[in-house]
């Protein structure tokens, strides 16, 4: 439910992201009339001159009484439900072995980048199937999950329109005809974005600066590569996706720019928790959850000295992708005298 006090938290740009329904509304109300989509809608229409609001009978209070009312009932009409998340509660639960886990309960920060680590099999997937899942005890693990400190009710936690979970797998493959191009506005036009060529362009451009490889919007997604895909459906995720997390699974297989990848996620809001078997996405983490015999063995937080382990290995990776580079194209290999 929006109310007279909570409209007013919210940027008209914001209100219009959250809300697409409400750009026609503001138009013909304002009949036409610009406004500042930096500020709220109250300061907005505050900055209009007073004549002209008087000409246009339009009466500050009466307007924002009419767009709250309408607002709640497309709300209702349309059964959406309010995604925002601030954080995730992970509480314990058991191993394959039928022991507690080595933790009570983690709490998860909007803007947090979380790692999820450990051998092959040893139970990374499940803990991201009991996020997405919303698990309340009914998981083989008897985890449980909160969101903002609550429990999923059952029509959001199995919702088909108002996921809270965008998932991006190890294997992504396109089997739809269509180009890039085509692609990313099929998808702006079901989010009813209010500029939906300026966000294909901040889509396409994102997902070639991720990408190893460029590709073009006519370029058919069919014969993108791995990488390409992968870069496409994170850029496509962080900016256009409403789902507030985001789950990754082994991103360093997908032969991208993997940290303007999670820069790209949480420049966006989102929590970011992904899988992975990389020591440098390990250490770029806030924190990193040890998983060992299906369940949770510790979570650890990057010490000083790892960030210092981190900053080498990062040099050593820029090293290796100048030698993948020249190797890729045909350039031969010398050593520094």
């Amino acid at each position: 439910m929006i109310t007279r006090k909570k409209i007013n938290t919210y940027k008209v740009k914001e209100l219009i992201e959250k809300y697409p329904f409400l750009i026609e509304f503001i138009e013909s109300n304002l009949f036409g009339m610009k406004i500042n989509q930096n500020k709220n809608i109250e300061e907005s229409i505050h900055e209009i001159d007073e004549e002209i609001l008087e000409d246009k009978a339009i009466d500050l209070e009466e307007f924002i009484l009419s767009l709250v009312e309408f607002t709640n009932q497309m709300i209702e009409f349309l059964g959406i439900k309010d995604t925002t998340v601030n954080d995730i509660t992970i509480i314990s639960g058991f191993n394959k072995l039928g022991e507690k886990e080595g933790f009570d309960n983690l709490t998860i920060k909007k803007g947090e980048i979380i790692a999820i680590v450990g051998p092959t099999g040893s139970g990374k997937s499940r803990l991201l199937a009991d996020i997405e899942w919303g698990a309340q005890k009914d998981t083989p693990t008897k985890r449980t999950v909160l969101i903002n400190g609550e429990i999923l009710d059952p029509k959001t936690r199995f919702s088909s329109s108002n996921k809270l979970v965008a998932q991006l797998s190890q294997n992504m493959n396109f089997v739809i005809d269509l180009s890039v191009g085509e692609f990313i506005e099929l998808h702006a036009n079901s989010r009813l974005v209010e500029n939906p060529t300026e966000v294909i362009e901040k889509i396409f451009k994102q997902a070639n600066d991720l990408a190893g490889e460029s590709f073009s919007l006519t370029t058919p997604i069919t014969s993108l590569s791995g990488g390409q895909s992968r870069a496409l459906m994170i850029a496509d995720t962080a900016i256009l996706s409403s789902s507030p997390i985001v789950l990754i699974d082994e991103i360093e297989n997908a032969g991208i720019d993997r940290k303007k990848a999670l820069d790209l996620l949480i420049g966006n809001d989102k929590i970011v928790l992904m899988s992975t078997h990389d020591p440098i996405l390990a250490l770029m983490a806030d924190k990193r959850i040890i998983i060992s015999n299906g369940g949770i063995d510790k979570v650890m937080t990057i010490t000083d000295e790892e960030k210092n382990i981190l900053f080498e290995l990062q040099k050593l990776d820029l090293t290796l992708q100048d030698i993948r580079n020249k190797l890729r194209f045909g350039k031969k290999l010398e050593l520094k005298k």
